[in-house]
């Protein structure tokens, strides 16, 4: 039943988003959109030496699932690396698509998004942040890298 997405902690995530706003000079940005619902979240990172996020600020223009998503991404994000949002992001598109587990750690709590499993056209907007922090710090590394700079 479509109520089992609409938990009471998914509705309390969803109205209590951290990080709202924008970075003022964020080292990688990137916004990403769902087609299908036209929810939309801009993520803006800023990254440490190591390139771990030390500064993050979303805006978000989505469903309760797609707030949900974002307020579980910006509790957990600060201290975060490439390879822990490649993880999270991998573990959670597979636990909405293929039924995988949820992801551990730090964003163990999009646990409680499994039962969008169940209703692929929520996919989109529930991954949505996730896929924006993690093209915002893949663009923010190039950026920043000896590298990217040249």
């Amino acid at each position: 039943m479509i109520d089992d997405i609409y938990s009471a902690k998914v509705l309390a995530l969803a109205a209590n988003l951290p990080h709202l706003g924008r970075l003022e000079a964020p080292d990688g940005s990137a916004e990403k959109s769902s087609r299908l619902c036209g929810s939309r979240v801009t993520v803006d990172v800023g990254l440490d030496a190591s390139g771990r996020i030390d500064r993050f600020a979303q805006e978000v223009k989505a469903c309760a699932l797609g707030q949900a998503s974002a307020a579980i991404l910006g509790a957990g994000v600060i201290g975060a690396s490439q390879e822990d949002l490649e993880l999270a992001t991998g573990a959670f598109r597979s636990m909405l698509k293929a039924d995988g587990p949820a992801p551990a750690g730090r964003f163990s709590d999009l646990a409680m998004l499994a039962p969008v499993k169940d209703y692929p056209a929520r996919h989109a907007s529930t991954l949505l942040a996730f896929e924006a922090a993690l093209e915002a710090v893949r663009r923010g590394r190039a950026r920043t890298s000896p590298a990217g700079a040249a």
